[in-house]
């Protein structure tokens, strides 16, 4: 008897992945995928060469560069999607009963609800063209289903109000929100985000809502919330704020409940959610108190796999060790990709124990998630190459008391290609500390990573929030590459070796 998603033993879970995947492949993927067809009969490959989860090694990884665009093959994405063959469907189990019982046109129905794209969302672009991920009306209702637990792991109850502050765009956010709220049965009213209403538009629906619960990303959400102390609005119905789409340090979550605090609401908690578009879905934290160490997120694991593997071997890691997050999905349509690296580290690795903090016994992932990119190789001398971990330097400014918004530039010494870099920290004090108090801490903190800004400059918050580009751009700009002729980009290993 199969369990709850919520409730399967970690063994009898891996089997039943793994069990999935095959019957995933055999029936959906290799038929209607011309990739996977492809790589499955170049490495003769068989679904049921794949019998526990140590066994996925067999299969390649997918990665950005397979679907990014290029002027040689402009169309690479394409060949990640279903696309069904008459021939192969008449062959499929269950197809011609289903047109003996219910006849040709139901059948025709029931094929185009599965396999036809009717829905997209895409990558945000920052690093390349913008990759479209299309959905069908299965993928939609998984897309409920996602959402539904996203908002029970929550703890959203029918009696709430939530305000929904994502961006409307073809954003995996914004829609995991709406699809959520609906499947969830909550009221949820969403703005549109900045771009739509602008911070006037939010402030009025605060006002007026008085929502227990705020989603959004989490800077445009604090910009919201500072303004909204700024004029004295009470908001003491407000329970939680759930972020989305970039990360969310201990400092940030602080500076949030300090505002809910001015605004009313103390005791809030602030949770994190993490997703990404190639997943098609997005997991929440289990709630916890401001304060308290994440227990993490809870994944669905009978509608994907999750892997942790060594970001520079590739090779599996043992629970609960740090690394990068891979993911296959399970029961997807439309656009499908197999074993996607999604270049994001966790630092604490997938957990199997019960949460501490619920005691689902669902996979957890747990700690600090950041971009592998966000290491850069950097020229900050003459005499050697310096690597810099940007996650940590943004988790010391959103740490650093008296720092409100904050943006990282990187540029080239007189904007000469041949010259050194330079990083440029833009800052918008809060609180009582003097210009002077703010650049000894932040040199104090920087000394850590042995990283100094060449320049810190200090702007009004209006004008921070438009240098970052806050309610206009899909995500704020609190990291920006303006040296000429350079990529931001994951240093190679032949890279590092250069540097040291």
């Amino acid at each position: 008897m199969k369990l709850p998603w919520h409730t399967s033993p970690v063994r009898q879970m891996q089997r039943e992945q793994m069990a999935r995947l095959r019957q995933y492949l055999r029936r959906t993927v290799l038929p209607f995928s011309a990739h996977y067809r492809r790589v499955f009969a170049e490495l003769q490959l068989d679904p049921d060469d794949l019998q526990t989860v140590d066994d996925l090694r067999f299969l390649p990884f997918t990665s950005k560069d397979d679907l990014v665009a290029t002027p040689a093959e402009p169309n690479k994405a394409r060949a990640f999607i279903l696309a069904p063959d008459r021939a192969v469907l008449a062959r499929r189990p269950g197809i011609l009963l289903h047109t003996l019982l219910h006849g040709r046109r139901a059948t025709q129905r029931k094929v185009e609800r599965e396999f036809r794209p009717i829905f997209l969302t895409s990558t945000t672009g920052r690093a390349a063209d913008p990759i479209p991920f299309l959905y069908t009306a299965y993928d939609l209702e998984r897309l409920s289903l996602t959402g539904e637990r996203l908002f029970g792991v929550c703890g959203a109850a029918p009696e709430m109000k939530v305000l929904n502050m994502f961006p409307y765009a073809p954003h995996l956010g914004f829609w995991q929100a709406v699809y959520g709220g609906i499947a969830a049965g909550v009221f949820t009213l969403s703005s549109g985000g900045g771009k739509v209403m602008g911070t006037e538009g939010q402030l009025r629906f605060l006002r007026k809502l008085q929502p227990q619960v705020l989603i959004g990303m989490p800077t445009f959400v604090y910009h919201v919330l500072h303004e909204a102390a700024a004029q004295g609005l009470r908001l003491s119905a407000l329970r939680r704020i759930v972020l989305g789409g970039e990360k969310v340090p201990d400092g940030l979550r602080r500076k949030l409940g300090m505002l809910a605090e001015a605004l009313g609401a103390p005791n809030i908690e602030v949770l994190a959610t993490y997703g990404f578009t190639e997943a098609k879905m997005a997991w929440a934290e289990c709630p916890h108190p401001l304060g308290e160490p994440s227990p993490g997120y809870h994944l669905y694991p009978d509608l994907g796999l999750v892997e942790i593997v060594d970001p520079d071997t590739g090779e599996p890691v043992p629970p609960e060790t740090p690394g990068e997050i891979v993911f296959t999905p399970l029961d997807a349509r439309g656009t499908v990709v197999l074993r996607y690296r999604t270049g994001d580290i966790t630092d604490g690795g997938l957990h199997f124990t019960p949460c501490p903090r619920c005691g689902r016994a669902t996979s957890r992932l747990v700690g600090r998630i950041s971009r592998r990119s966000g290491v850069q190789a950097m020229q900050l001398d003459k005499l050697k190459g310096t690597l810099v971990d940007f996650n940590q330097l943004e988790h010391i400014l959103d740490d650093l008391p008296g720092v409100g918004a904050w943006q990282i530039e990187l540029r080239k010494h007189n904007d000469d290609p041949l010259e050194l870099d330079e990083i440029i920290l833009h800052i918008a004090a809060t609180g009582e500390a003097s210009e002077e108090q703010l650049v000894h801490r932040i040199d104090s903190q920087f000394a850590r990573v042995e990283v100094h800004p060449n320049r810190i400059l200090f702007h009004e918050a209006g004008e921070l929030r438009r240098i970052q580009g806050v309610g206009v751009e899909l995500k704020e700009q609190r990291l920006v590459d303006h040296r000429p002729s350079t990529a931001m980009a994951t240093p190679s290993p032949s890279t590092k070796e250069a540097l040291k």
